[in-house]
């Protein structure tokens, strides 16, 4: 990577970390599906107009925002109510393992033994997670945050078919399409929108601004601009920074108590996670060449 795509590849975790807790601030106000539909709402509003469509590419944009926004969202900040930021955060790393599956069946791409390690490990730290009292009595929510992380690997995967689309272009029309199912799975499956928006803080309609515009509107931009011009397992081990932001988030800003069966299993998770996507050969040879 340049200089300038590592700077970016490092500032779009950060965002995605802070959007964790702003989630958590946002559901509890707003019904968690409106929530979503308001941030991809908000950003199609913003993005639609400085884009052309991609004609040719509609259909599968449709596709991917139906498994990468609506489902996906709906269930992670539905999920969000009943867990902490930090639990969440390191609950989706396993989106990681869950892409390099999802890729192996439908994009017929190789399991190495590297990956089958790390997905070893990773599901290791999910048992200690699984093992935490709070955690436990909490189950419906924690299956909605992983399930919800399934949803949107699999939307990434698609993402890779699409090719050189850019950032802005494929968010933007992702965007179009993902708000009008959001709004209305809201009005079939929440109530109490219009309370919600009429005792709405500035707090809560700032939460709104940040997932749409800079969550959405800059993070998932440089996402999608770094996953147009460098594989996958370049990017990839940035998406590890998400879960330190979100847990710094979580326990400095609002108060969470990270217990010891969570911070261990968080940990095993994301080593499991960096054991399939860090590239270690080229560190070792990095070493070498040093040494030499």
């Amino acid at each position: 990577m340049k200089p300038t795509d590592v700077l970016l590849a490092i500032t779009f975790p950060l965002l995605w970390g802070f959007g964790f807790a702003a989630a958590k601030y946002g559901v509890g106000h707003f019904p968690p599906i409106f929530l979503t539909a308001c941030r991809f709402g908000l950003s199609a509003l913003v993005l639609v107009w400085f884009v052309r469509p991609p004609w040719h590419l509609l259909r599968r944009i449709f596709l991917i925002s139906i498994l990468s926004a609506s489902i996906s969202y709906a269930l992670i900040y539905t999920g969000l109510q009943g867990i902490d930021v930090s639990t969440a955060a390191l609950l989706t790393q396993i989106e990681v393992v869950s892409a390099a599956i999802t890729a192996a069946v439908f994009l017929k791409e190789r399991l190495s033994w590297r990956s089958i390690a790390g997905m070893t490990v990773s599901f290791i730290g999910l048992i200690f997670i699984f093992g935490e009292p709070k955690v436990q009595s909490n189950l419906l929510p924690v299956f909605m945050v992983l399930a919800g992380g399934l949803s949107w690997a699999t939307g990434q995967v698609l993402v890779r078919t699409l090719g050189q689309v850019g950032g802005f272009t494929l968010l933007a029309w992702m965007a179009v399409m993902a708000a009008p199912q959001l709004f209305v799975s809201s009005f079939i499956l929440e109530s109490g929108q219009i309370q919600a928006v009429m005792t709405a803080d500035w707090l809560s309609w700032a939460t709104i601004l940040y997932l749409g515009l800079i969550m959405n509107g800059v993070g998932y931009a440089i996402w999608y601009h770094l996953l147009g011009r460098h594989p996958v397992n370049k990017v990839m081990p940035y998406v590890l920074l998400v879960p330190v932001a979100s847990v710094a988030m979580g326990v400095g800003l609002m108060g969470e108590t990270m217990t010891w069966l969570v911070a261990i299993g968080g940990v095993i998770v994301v080593a499991g996670v960096a054991v399939m996507t860090v590239d270690w050969s080229a560190f070792r040879a990095r070493a070498t060449k040093s040494r030499a």
